[in-house]
């Protein structure tokens, strides 16, 4: 018989968290995981060809290999890029007199007190 290992999968949604201990094969691979947990039917809009999976917070592929103890995660896609929506927000801010406009930093104002 074959080594077994102890792995959690997770996956979460606004709605509900699941979190699903199994026990796979030491040599199992994220995908066999997985798929082995149930966690295919219980969340049936999980698609292992969008949804990017990682362990423990790291991105990881679907064919490397679990190790005991590991926590594989099911990442939902972004709504929206985090990048560009800093972007906006700091645009918004100069356009509001609230960021300067060539350092994007806090406006300097008179009323600050004097160093002297």
């Amino acid at each position: 018989m074959r080594e077994q290992i102890a792995v959690e999968v997770a996956f979460a949604t606004p709605e509900k968290q699941s979190l699903l201990s199994v026990s796979v094969a030491a040599d199992a691979t994220v995908q066999q995981v997985i798929e082995s947990s149930g966690m295919l039917r219980l969340h049936p809009e999980i698609d292992l060809g969008q949804n990017k999976v990682g362990v423990w917070s790291r991105t990881c592929k679907l064919t490397d290999r679990v190790k005991a103890g590991d926590r594989i995660e099911i990442y939902r896609p972004l709504i929206a890029d985090p990048k560009d929506m800093r972007r906006r927000r700091a645009e918004k801010a100069k356009e509001e007199g609230r960021a300067d406009k060539v350092t994007g930093g806090r406006p300097h104002t008179s009323a600050e007190p004097s160093t002297e």
